[in-house]
Formats: structure tokens, sequence, C-alpha cells
């Protein structure tokens, strides 16, 4: 599935990116602009982000899920994600109510 129209990436393209700095370090925080570096790419219009975000965080949960070194219960933040874009995404833009935007 393609998921950066801008620069032409898939959605399996991210996730071998992903897995490959879990890698390096399972506890890094990756972020689209980490993954996106590491492609040699950069966002151009961002609209992706939010599915890279999502990606990022479904592989790493996924990652840690199967290696299961550490013992320890991996806390699901897919859901806080999702709530917080509930809560704020579709009122606000950047922190301002829409009334406020020039846009």
């Amino acid at each position: 599935m393609l998921i950066c129209h801008c620069n032409i990436i898939t959605e399996k393209e991210i996730e071998q990116t992903i897995i490959g700095l879990l890698d390096q370090d399972p506890w890094q925080l990756i972020v689209p602009a980490k993954v996106y570096h590491a492609m040699h790419k950069r966002g151009r219009c961002c609209g992706c982000f939010p599915n890279v975000v999502e990606t990022i965080i479904r592989v790493t949960e996924d990652y840690h899920a199967r290696s299961q070194a550490s013992g320890v219960d991996i806390v699901s933040h897919l859901d806080r994600v999702r709530g917080l874009r509930i809560q704020y995404g579709s009122r606000t833009h950047e922190r301002r109510t829409t009334g406020h935007r020039a846009a």
C-alpha cells in the first residue's frame, strides 16, 4: 500500500526501515522524520505522517511482543494516540481553533 505519495514510499518500505532502526536500538524513540532520514527522503507535504505514526506504533509493538526479551508488559500507545487525535484533531489545528486560522 502506498503511504507517501510525494516520495512514492510503500508501507512495506516503512515497516522494514522501522525494524532496521529497532534492530539497532530496540528502545529508541522513532518518529516520522527519523524514518524518512533513514530512507534518505524528507517529508514534503507531511500529510502521510499520521499514517506513518500509526505504522511506527504497530510495528514497534509487534517487534517487542515477538522479542519478549525483557518480560516487561508492553503498553499499547496506539489507543492513546487515536484518543488524542479524536480529542484534538477534529476541532483544532496546531492548537488553534478553526476560527483563528488564516486559511
